[in-house]
């Protein structure tokens, strides 16, 4: 299995849904990621870093 960068839209939309107060699960689910993937991102925004500071980090 490789592993896939999340992309810009992916990120705003997992920051969307962060800041709608969804659960990481629930964010996984919809999005058909790995909830280790939506944990880390989700993290990053709690430590007060966008989506667009996470994407610039790991592009």
């Amino acid at each position: 299995m490789t592993y896939k960068h999340l992309t810009i839209d992916k990120l705003t939309m997992i920051e969307s849904y962060y800041l709608q107060h969804n659960k990481p699960v629930e964010i996984a689910n919809r999005m058909g990621r790995a909830i280790q993937t939506i944990y880390n991102v989700v993290n990053k925004f709690k430590q007060g870093k966008t989506a667009l500071d996470y994407w610039h980090q790991y592009k």
